[in-house]
């Protein structure tokens, strides 16, 4: 996984149970994601979560495009 070029969502197994999060705090990526679906704008993300930041949203919506795009593909022999 190449989490270079997401140096914003963190993955620890330590932190929300390795979910994918915004700079190792308890904001996984699925909450962002899930409030913005429900229709909430960014700027009200923000003001829930103080300590996240509008470029923290971007690269949510991106490492989340980037995970769709990736997929497994079974070998056979």
């Amino acid at each position: 996984m190449n989490m270079e070029r997401f140096p914003r969502i963190t993955l620890d197994p330590d932190v929300m149970g390795g979910k994918a999060c915004i700079r190792g705090l308890r904001v996984t990526v699925a909450t962002v994601l899930g409030l913005l679906a429900s229709g909430r704008s960014a700027d009200e993300i923000l003001a829930a979560y103080p300590y996240i930041e509008s470029e923290d949203i971007d690269q949510s919506q991106a490492y989340a495009a980037w995970r769709l795009e990736e997929r497994e593909v079974a070998l056979t022999v």
